[in-house]
């Protein structure tokens, strides 16, 4: 038995059950800043309940992604210990710099933010949130700087056969970050705002009496799959030319691996685009809730821009086989000298684990979301669990 393509599968299955949950709380987070802010310029009531209700929802997956997060961390010193002896120097610098700003200072801001509901100053708590959401942005910025390095291995001198850093500023002005970075990001809005829309399609099939609230929400929430559909179809054509210059030959005749989930990407990217743009002229037209089946097809479409991202991910990664580090590693260089046995009994276990925090994470804010939100909820001070178990 061969360990290599258990490695590379068990690191493929870490690496998309964190970024699914990575997609929805980028793209909450943002949604919830927003919503925050025009509540405490001044805005309506619902505002101000619609901030509790979307911050809960993004609580919990939050919270549920670190566990992916710290697993997926663990496999690059256990699975791939090539890379660490080749390119650790380079490699983990953007790694650790992402872990303090995501388990330190975006979680103790998350943790101010989540008991300073009634609290702390209005403006103080703004402030709380938009430093979440900046945090959660830098710390996608890291990631996608190491990721870039595997893509094209700037700023770097090969030493005793261990990559040297010349030049730190370099990995931030990588051409194969330039264009990916806000290919995510615009992918994280897009999949908060279908998010957003299919669960205030929900209640509205249901005859919600919270008409005024999750009206407004879908209003964002379709607003923002524009912007994010429009922005993500952008930057993804706009990487065509680096993929091309870093994958030769990978999408002139590409290995149907990457040929299937290119194809899904598009078709997905295209439907969505579409979908939001529907969704915009019937919101200006006060049609948007008033068609049923529309409403149903909200609902089922929620998960559509997690398929296109992972879809977009895999990708970006299978093109760049064999090389795990383009022209310096490949990738059966960089695996760990680990029996294949072993690797196929971890690679059991965290995707058994894996398994058990989806449903978790889909179970928690299904019951969440389909509770909507608490009448009383502005006024009445949180609990402490209020924002992660509240009608679990």
């Amino acid at each position: 038995m061969d360990a290599l393509p258990i490695a590379r599968l068990q690191f493929a299955t870490t690496t998309s059950f964190h970024f699914l949950f990575v997609l929805l709380t980028l793209g909450l987070v943002t949604l919830v800043a927003v919503m925050q802010t025009r509540s405490a310029f001044g805005g309506k009531p619902e505002l101000t309940r619609m901030t509790r209700f979307w911050g809960k929802l993004y609580v919990i997956n939050y919270a549920l992604g670190i566990v992916t997060g710290i697993v997926m961390e663990f496999q690059f010193g256990l699975t791939w210990t090539g890379l660490s002896a080749v390119a650790g120097d380079v490699f983990g610098a953007p790694l650790a710099i992402e872990t303090l700003v995501a388990f330190f200072a975006e979680s103790t801001f998350l943790g101010l933010w989540i008991f300073g509901f009634g609290r702390l100053n209005k403006w103080v708590h703004l402030a709380l949130i938009w430093l979440v959401t900046l945090t959660a942005y830098a710390s996608a910025l890291f990631i996608m700087v190491a990721n870039s390095f595997l893509q094209n291995p700037v700023g770097t001198h090969v030493e005793n056969g261990v990559l040297k850093l010349d030049d730190f500023g370099a990995l931030f002005t990588n051409p194969a970050l330039a264009m990916s970075l806000p290919h995510v990001l615009s992918a994280a809005l897009m999949t908060g705002g279908f998010f957003v829309v299919g669960v205030s399609a929900y209640h509205f099939i249901k005859r919600t009496k919270e008409i005024e609230f999750f009206r407004r929400s879908m209003r964002i929430g379709v607003l923002t799959s524009l912007v994010g559909s429009t922005m993500v179809i952008g930057f993804g054509f706009a990487q065509f030319g680096p993929l091309g210059e870093y994958h030769p030959g990978k999408l002139e005749t590409p290995d149907p691996l990457v040929g299937a989930p290119l194809g899904l990407m598009i078709q997905i990217g295209f439907v969505a685009f579409l979908a939001s743009i529907l969704g915009t002229l019937l919101l200006f037209r006060n049609w948007i809730t008033k068609v049923r089946p529309l409403l149903y097809v909200m609902v089922l479409a929620i998960p559509l821009p997690f398929f296109a991202a992972i879809s977009g991910w895999l990708v970006r990664e299978i093109g760049r086989q064999p090389w795990l580090i383009r022209g310096r590693l490949t990738t059966a260089d960089a695996v760990a000298s680990i029996p294949a046995g072993q690797l196929l009994f971890s690679f059991i276990a965290f995707t058994l684990l894996f398994l058990v925090l989806a449903i978790a994470d889909w179970v928690l804010m299904s019951r969440v979301a389909k509770r909507g939100p608490d009448p009383e909820e502005e006024a009445a001070p949180p609990r402490a669990e209020l924002p992660v178990l509240s009608g679990v």
